[in-house]
């Protein structure tokens, strides 16, 4: 999934793989090998290649669908995560297990949306 992703952006973005390369201070065999899955590039350059091309480190690996998630949504959603601890006068332990509960419904929920191409 990643070899397919990191191409399909570069060619999205109308660059050639030495045009990538000579930004990243590498080879463009180096480069070559990493969209070949020849070589995988280090957490380093991975994060680099995420913001380079604007999109999460989660993306380019396929563990995700979506290329960033939503700010407002997320600010939205970290509201209402305040909102609970403060009226209902969470503990440290049921924050954390509140959190846990949060983050595993999300992924279970965007995986089921993936799955039905929306």
């Amino acid at each position: 999934m990643f070899t397919k992703r990191l191409k399909d952006l570069r060619l999205q973005a109308g660059l050639t793989q030495r045009e990538i390369a000579d930004y990243f201070n590498t080879s463009p065999q180096s480069y070559a090998q990493w969209e070949k899955g020849l070589r995988k590039p280090s957490s380093d350059s991975l994060e680099k290649l995420a913001r380079y091309f604007n999109v999460s480190t989660d993306y380019l690996l396929g563990k995700t669908e979506f290329k960033q998630p939503a700010p407002n949504l997320l600010s939205e959603a970290e509201q209402a995560f305040q909102t609970a601890i403060e009226i209902h006068q969470l503990t440290e332990t049921a924050q954390e297990t509140l959190k846990a509960d949060l983050v595993a419904f999300i992924e279970k929920r965007a995986k089921e949306l993936a799955l039905k191409g929306r």
